[in-house]
């Protein structure tokens, strides 16, 4: 491939118009660095065009990694159009590498041709390994999203395979997450370090040349709209404030040896401050109370309902305190101190009264309240988010505008764009827009004025199904408490009645309301000083949902369908007038500067504050000089939304600050060459270090340290530390262990996780069999995070959960019972993936190489070469779910048993050769076989059997899945060992008699040239009912387990083997309208 100094220079149209993007493109043409760019200021804008510079000349291989699905849908589009604008012959696009459905060989041949690859980590990293793709041919490599190539990252094992074997090639790193390199002790080097890069350039917002970029000829019409929040809004997110000081205050008592100097209220309101915290307590995360935990978890919870104050409706607010309060409450009888603390305090009350208070209040009529009776009736409130009025005047002052002014000739549409946060409120702004103008009865009865846009009806229609959510969520919640708590008392051993304290809390008091009314309904203290909610009677809520009761003008509005049917927009359809459309979307990301340039809006209402999006905004008016904009920016005041807009404005600015310093400070990276870590002796003196015969020399090889790794662990970091001390990674497929150190030496790896799933499944056990059977040291390697305790019990969990700590000891029992069971396995304790390389290169000292070839062998036939051992998994994954089969005698039935179905139809005399008595005995027991017995899928009665039995079973669940696990392992003929590829199943329902007769007679000899041509087949279904006349002429289901498209492979479960689309076939056998085959093998 040749290099790019040899690149003849190609005469290319770049989609470049501002001067900042100008500039930053040709620095990154003349030389590799690290750019960092502002958000929202184009940064993949940039990157296609550089990419597309490379993609004209033709004669280049490129690659980007770190790409993800969306990004790649942005860069092939923009390639596509660049090549169309150029008119460059040479350019070919973007080529995606994501699945290992591709073939090898068809890698290989894309990798020689050259082009423009996005390629997965996982993929590209083995191709590397194995030399599919030779490092010195790529011309260079693109790497996106930077902030996240760590040391242990896939990312930076490929740019260390990339340097080493290739000094000439481009290497171009982009990232627009400036606070990502702060973090920890000099983030720039260490981040440079790991991309194997000199220089970085930093562009922010504040930066002259963009700042002057933005500018524009044109001054930019941006009004804010400061909205004031409802006095019960105000207080409400006071109150939750509150709650968020109290945490913390209870965070730092208990946790006074972290430093906690960014533990504050501000920190608080923002998503990285819940992960901040997280990430400090992980490495004592085994030592801290149940009620820091506790308080970790809620502080996500107060920031949601921070969150949904502002967004949510108030019906929907309650709701999502309803399900809060259920979650987060102890069920009767339980112990306190499994109950988050923020409950406890009297801000809690004010959240759940103020925002019931919101939705609906009582109110007492004078002769109860001279009685002292506190019975009354509910009177709807429905209090409306302020912004709603807010953008309904919005839209009329541009209607105004509109109509007074005509528009100005120029490209921009009429087109109003509304961006809000997330979609589900823009399903809200959507219902609001289409039900403002609907009139309720207390609306109707106002003659005088003029209707106003209102949320009402909307309102109305939230608060009946409230209502009638209301009584259903509690009989749940109190069915799943009644269930959870049984387990508790099952797991603490009857330890988990209710304690005694040294101290109970005052009963509240009753809290005297404004008017002199009092709520009939509202929340008060329980026993144990915990919130809780209180129920309304059913003839209140009956007469609510009385006076609530739809319209006449209600009831007239239908529900819109989410999803428009096929047949009906194909027969009726119109062109929306670009004028006169309202579009409401979602932030997008970067997918937001296709919006903007398809739309081409001229108003833009941003719902809420996206600092992001502002910009987007102004490089897009910036670079149309012919497009005019009025952007509208919505947000309310004093509001923990506008304090999140301001700081994350200020974040980035104070991460660029240190970022800049930081580079000032920095000392000169005389060398990127990825080979430089290791000495020059110790390449040649590398593994033996012993003497020979009393000469005092040192007897050495040059081969480098070698380890056989499974290519299911290369996605680990373990392989790249391992390469990261000068270790050579082979990844190969290997039935046994999942690293090779030597001859000898064979390690299975399991995380926590992995370890907890394994003794579940049993499959520990044996794959401890079979590395005990072929190495003569195997060992269990049991690695913690590097960033997480190094323990296996939680002591902080044990003392606030019974269920942490019988779980905690039965795995304890579990790794007991293994040493027991084989005592030659030996156990490796490993703290973090750096201290298992440690590990594993004192292992590998003064012991051979292992042999890639005899690695892959073991646990195979050694009577055939393994390149010629070609097994279907799919068979295989199906009976090793059959109890008594086990990895060792699996390889028996595969190579003396050609399909499942023989393995079904023996004997236990047959089987207790091949797996034992005992497993024998498992096998034949299983239901393989269910009445009426169908010994031969030939049978010309089979589809009779098929559907008498499916009759039967009347396809209930239960008995469906028993149906379909005997069906299909009776009925199934799968060849163990095949390479012939089936691509697409066809599933044709015949509705007619004359469709009968035109697929009959097209396809009559389909089974007698399936088996003609030996092609794999699975299950043979004869319609007798459907087709009484030609039964015999066998309709086959065909299948192979060899497939090309993912959507085409088989799925099983863990209780049985099966497939996926069975129980739809017995049902339509059932129905008797079905034929079903596989195309290709027929073409």
């Amino acid at each position: 491939m040749p290099s790019e100094s040899d690149d003849q220079p190609q005469p290319v149209k770049l989609s470049l118009p501002l001067e900042y993007q100008q500039e930053i493109f040709n620095e990154l043409r003349t030389e590799d660095e690290l750019l960092i760019l502002a958000r929202g200021c184009g940064l993949l804008r940039i990157v296609t065009n550089l990419l597309h510079s490379y993609d004209a000349a033709g004669n280049n291989l490129v690659l980007i990694v770190g790409a993800e699905d969306r990004e790649n849908g942005w860069i092939g589009e923009a390639l596509a159009e660049h090549a169309a604008i150029s008119g460059s012959s040479k350019a070919r696009g973007l080529s995606v590498v994501n699945t290992d459905l591709m073939s090898v060989g068809t890698r290989e041949r894309m990798y020689a041709n050259g082009g423009i690859f996005s390629i997965t980590s996982r993929i590209l990293v083995v191709d590397l390994l194995t030399s599919l793709l030779a490092p010195d041919t790529i011309t260079g490599i693109i790497v996106l999203h930077a902030d996240r190539v760590v040391a242990t990252s896939t990312e930076a094992f490929i740019l260390r395979i990339y340097r080493q074997q290739n000094k000439d090639g481009f290497l171009k790193a982009f990232s627009d997450n400036p606070e990502a390199f702060t973090v920890g002790f000099a983030p720039l080097a260490t981040m440079m370090r790991n991309l194997f890069l000199r220089k970085a350039s930093f562009w922010p917002r504040y930066q002259a040349t963009i700042q002057r970029s933005l500018q524009g000829k044109k001054k930019a019409e941006v009004i804010e709209l400061e909205v004031p929040m409802t006095d019960a809004m105000r207080d409400i997110q006071n109150a939750i404030m509150e709650c968020v000081e109290a945490s913390i205050g209870e965070l730092k008592k208990g946790n006074s040896g972290l430093a906690m100097e960014d533990w504050n209220v501000d920190r608080a309101i923002h998503k990285a401050f819940d992960a901040m915290v997280r990430r400090q307590l992980d490495p004592v995360w085994h030592r801290v109370s149940w009620k820091t935990k506790q308080i970790v978890s809620d502080l996500t919870v107060l920031r949601g309902l921070l969150d949904a104050l502002l967004t949510y409706d108030a019906v929907s607010f309650l709701r999502y305190l309803d399900t809060v309060v259920a979650v987060h409450s102890p069920p009767p009888g339980s112990t306190r101190q499994n109950v988050s603390p923020w409950l406890f305090l009297d801000a809690a009350h004010t959240i759940f009264d103020t925002a019931k208070r919101r939705v609906y209040t009582g109110k007492l009529d004078d002769k109860g309240s001279a009685n002292g009776n506190l019975e009354g009736s509910l009177r709807p409130v429905l209090e409306e988010q302020p912004k709603w009025g807010q953008l309904a005047e919005t839209l009329e002052e541009i209607d105004r505008d509109l109509y007074f002014n005509p528009q100005i000739r120029d490209d921009s549409n009429g087109t109003i764009l509304i961006m809000c946060a997330d979609t589900a409120t823009s399903r809200q702004i959507k219902e609001y827009l289409q039900s403002m103008h609907v009139q309720t009865e207390d609306q109707t009865e106002d003659d005088g004025s003029e209707p106003r846009p209102s949320a009402a009806h909307m309102m109305r229609s939230k608060l009946r199904d409230y209502l009638r959510w209301k009584p259903e969520f509690a009989k749940i919640s109190s069915s799943l408490f009644g269930e959870n708590q049984k387990s508790l008392s099952e797991a603490g051993g009857g330890r988990g009645g209710p304690s005694s304290f040294r101290g109970k809390p005052p009963p509240n008091k009753r809290r005297r309301i404004r008017g002199g009314g009092s709520n009939i309904s509202t929340s008060h203290r329980g026993a144990d000083g915990n919130v809780q909610i209180g129920e309304d009677k059913p003839s209140e809520v009956a007469t609510l949902l009385s006076e609530i009761r739809p319209t006449d003008a209600e009831s007239m509005q239908k529900a819109e369908p989410i999803v428009d049917p096929l047949d009906v927009t194909e027969d009726f359809f119109e062109l929306f007038d670009m004028d006169e459309l309202i579009v409401v979307h979602a932030y997008d990301g970067d997918m937001d500067e296709h919006l903007l340039e398809e739309v081409k809006p001229r108003y833009i209402i941003m719902y809420e504050p996206e600092p992001t999006f502002i910009r987007r905004v102004e490089v897009y008016r910036s670079s149309h000089n012919d497009r005019n904009v009025r952007s509208y920016y919505m947000c309310y005041g004093g509001s923990v939304e506008e304090q999140r807009f301001l700081s994350a404005i200020r974040r980035e600015k104070d991460a660029f600050t240190r970022l800049i310093k930081e580079k000032a400070n920095m000392s000169i990276v005389m060398t990127v060459d990825a080979h430089g870590i290791e000495d020059q002796e110790d390449v040649f003196l590398r593994t033996i270090n012993t003497r020979i015969a009393g000469g005092g020399r040192l007897a050495a090889t040059a081969t480098p340290p070698r380890v056989v790794v499974d290519v299911r662990e290369v996605r680990s970091s373990l392989p790249s530390l391992l390469h990261g001390r000068n270790m050579v990674i082979v990844p190969c497929m290997l039935t046994v262990g999942d690293y090779i150190l030597s001859p000898d030496i064979c390690v299975e790896r399991k995380s926590i996780k992995d370890l907890i799933s394994s003794f579940k499944d049993g499959r520990l056990y044996t794959q401890a069999e079979t590395m005990l059977q072929h190495y003569k040291s195997p060992m269990l390697l049991i690695e913690f995070d590097h960033n997480k305790s190094f323990m296996l019990e939680p002591f902080g969990d044990v003392q606030g959960s019974a269920l942490a700590a019988n779980s905690s000891s039965d795995l304890q029992s579990k790794i007991v019972l293994l040493t027991l069971a084989f005592p030659r396995l030996r156990i490796i304790w490993s703290s973090s993936p750096y201290q298992t390389a440690e590990i594993f290169e004192s292992l590998k000292t003064q012991q051979a190489e292992p042999d890639p070839i005899a690695a892959v062998r073991v646990g195979l036939d050694k009577d055939m070469n393994a390149e010629d051992q070609v097994f279907n998994r799919e068979p295989q994954d199906m009976l090793r779910v059959v109890p008594g089969v086990t990895s060792k005698n699996l390889k028996n039935l595969v190579l003396k048993a050609g399909s499942i179905i023989e393995v079904s139809n023996m004997s236990e005399a047959q089987l207790a050769p091949m797996v034992g008595k005992e497993a024998g005995k498992k096998i034949h027991s299983l239901a393989f076989v269910s009445k009426p017995e169908v010994n031969n899928s030939h049978d010309p009665d089979f589809g009779d059997n098929l559907y008498a039995l499916s009759s039967r079973a009347k396809l209930e669940n239960k008995r469906a899945e028993q149906l379909r696990e005997s069906i299909w392992a009776k009925s199934t003929h799968i060849t163990m060992s095949t390479a012939k590829p089936i691509r697409r199943v066809t599933l044709f329902k015949i509705p007619t008699e004359e469709g009968q007769e035109q697929l009959l007679a097209k396809y009559r000899d389909m089974p007698q040239k399936a088996l003609k041509d030996g092609a794999p087949y699975i299950l043979d279904i004869q319609a007798g009912k459907t087709f009484p006349d030609q039964r015999a002429q066998g309709f086959t289901l065909v299948a192979s387990t060899v497939f090309k498209n993912k959507e085409d492979m088989l799925f099983y479960d863990n209780e049985c083997a099966g497939h996926a689309d069975l129980k739809k076939v017995a049902m339509a056998v059932h129905q008797g309208v079905m034929m079903v085959y596989f195309e290709s093998i027929f073409d």
